[in-house]
């Protein structure tokens, strides 16, 4: 999804504008955030929150109410801030205007943005709490989270170098070694005259 600017608008006649608002990278993003038609006479937070629906202030925050001005998960806007916040405060532009940028990310605390709808808001600040009337919502999206790529191994080969792998295994033992038989030797019955000798032999014996 490419990322571009989302606009929201108030019931007083505020418009605020984010830029981008979706296709947003899932950590350590900036967006830029500008604000025309507000209350001069009432400050702000422009802050990420968590949004809670019509009538409810947008809540928890990124980096809570930062007072400090410091950690850039949301800015105090204010033309008449208590005294403690002068110095911190932005004061508005021309028409009720302000423009700042700030980190968002898929996680406020515990809450996963992926899951809930987490917004860039403002809301009046601390000195009026219970006043929804500077409440301005765009809600932010992100780009698709990274497919890792996959990867598979050859598998191993079980065979030698020089020999097939494929086919029945080769037969590792000798066949047997061919033998062949003695004619048995009878034995001459005990008491009995052994045959008498002929031919060649029989005249070896008489001479």
């Amino acid at each position: 999804m490419p990322a571009h600017a989302g606009t929201g608008r108030g019931a007083g006649g505020q418009v605020l504008t984010v830029t981008p608002s979706s296709g947003v990278a899932r950590a350590g993003a900036s967006v830029t955030v500008s604000g025309t038609g507000y209350d001069v006479t009432k400050g702000i937070y422009v802050a990420y929150c968590v949004d809670n629906g019509a009538g409810a202030a947008p809540s928890p925050c990124g980096g809570g109410a930062d007072t400090t001005g410091s950690t850039g998960a949301s800015h105090w806007i204010s033309s008449n801030p208590p005294s403690y916040g002068e110095g911190l405060a932005v004061p508005y532009g021309a028409g009720g205007s302000f423009r700042v940028t700030l980190t968002v990310g898929t996680r406020i605390g515990d809450v996963d943005c992926t899951v809930r709808r987490c917004v860039v808001a403002t809301r009046a600040d601390h000195t009026r709490p219970a006043d929804r009337s500077q409440d301005v919502r765009v809600p932010i999206t992100f780009a698709a989270a990274a497919t890792p790529a996959r990867t598979s191994a050859a598998p191993a080969s079980t065979g030698t170098a020089g020999t097939a792998t494929t086919g029945p295994a080769a037969r590792t033992t000798a066949p047997p070694a061919a033998t062949t038989a003695a004619a048995p030797v009878a034995a001459a019955p005990a008491g009995s005259a052994a045959p008498a000798a002929t031919g060649a032999d029989a005249v070896a014996a008489r001479g």
